[in-house]
C-alpha cells in the first residue's frame, strides 16, 4: 500500500518512515510506523519526527494499523495528545474465479487523462492547481491503470485507478502473490446511481486478472457506508483498519 501511493519524500528513523508530499492528502504526508517496536516508544524519535515535518511546515501525522502490534504506540500517542482521525477499512479479496467480459463503456489507460483527473479531483481534490500536480506525481508514481466511464451523452462520469506496485520488500511467510490496489474510485454528484462505480470497478478486476493478479485490496472510510455497499457486493471483506493521528497544534504563550 505505501508502494502504491508513494510521497515524493522518505526517510527512514528507528523502524518508522517519514513521508512528505507538500501537504498532498494524509497518506502522502503521515508517519509510516513500519516497524512498531516493543512496549516502549522512544521520544527522541518523535522528535526528530516533529523536527522533519517541521522542516516541511507540515503537521505531524502518523498512520496507525490496528492490532497489538501498536498498541504502545497508539498509548504513546495518546499521552502525547495526538487526535484520531478518519477511521479507515482495509477490504480484500482473491483473484477473479473468471475473466468476464467488462462493459465496453469503460475506457483503460495506463496514464491518467485530462478528463479522469478532472473527475477524480472534483470528488476528492483537495487544492488548486500546484496540489493537483503533486497528487498526479503521486499517481504516476506506480503502475497502474485508470478506468473512465462516460454517461450517455459522452461525459466523463466516474474513474478508478488499478494499482499494481512490484513493492520494495521481500514477501512475508514466502508469500510471493502479486496484488492490486483499487484507488480513487469517483462519481461526480450527478451520474450517480446509474451503476457507473459498479462498471469502473468490474472493468478494473477484470483488468487486473488480465495482469495475471492474485488479489486485490482497497481502503475506504469507516463512514462511507454506500461505498462498503459496494465493495461487498463486488467480493471484498474487511481484513483490517487504521486511523490516523495526529498532533494537536501547539498553542503559542502568552501573557507576563
Amino acid at each position: 500500500m505505501d508502494a502504491a501511493w508513494p510521497a515524493m519524500e522518505r526517510q527512514s528513523a528507528g523502524g518508522w518512515v517519514f513521508r512528505a508530499a507538500g501537504g498532498v492528502t494524509q497518506r502522502a504526508n503521515s508517519i509510516w510506523p513500519r516497524h512498531p517496536g516493543g512496549t516502549e516508544v522512544p521520544p527522541a524519535l518523535l522528535r526528530d519526527a516533529r523536527a522533519w515535518y517541521r522542516a516541511r511546515r507540515l503537521p505531524v501525522i502518523f498512520q496507525v494499523p490496528a492490532g497489538a502490534r501498536t498498541a504502545a504506540l497508539d498509548e504513546f500517542l495518546d499521552a502525547e495528545g495526538f487526535t484520531r482521525q478518519s477511521e479507515t477499512l482495509i477490504m480484500t479479496r482473491g483473484p477473479l474465479p473468471d475473466a468476464h467480459t467488462p462493459e465496453a463503456s469503460v475506457e483503460i489507460r495506463t496514464d491518467p487523462s485530462a478528463d479522469w483527473l478532472k473527475v477524480w479531483w472534483a470528488v476528492d481534490g483537495r487544492g488548486g492547481a500546484d496540489a493537483l500536480a503533486t497528487a498526479t506525481d503521486i499517481l504516476k508514481g506506480c503502475p497502474s491503470l485508470y478506468a473512465l466511464v462516460r454517461d450517455d451523452a459522452g461525459r466523463p462520469a466516474a474513474v478508478g485507478r488499478l494499482a499494481i506496485p512490484a513493492g520494495d520488500t521481500a514477501p512475508r511467510g514466502g508469500d510471493t502473490a502479486q496484488r492490486g490496489g483499487i484507488y480513487c474510485m469517483a462519481t461526480l454528484p450527478d451520474a450517480r446511481g446509474r451503476g457507473y462505480g459498479t462498471a469502473v470497478l468490474r472493468a478494473l478486476l477484470h483488468a487486473g486478472s488480465v495482469q495475471g493478479l492474485d488479489g486485490y485490496w482497497l481502503l475506504v472510510t469507516v463512514a462511507n457506508r454506500s461505498a462498503q455497499e459496494l465493495y461487498a457486493r463486488a467480493g471484498f471483506r474487511e481484513t483490517g483498519r487504521y486511523l490516523y493521528r495526529q498532533e494537536r497544534p501547539r498553542r503559542a504563550l502568552t501573557g507576563c
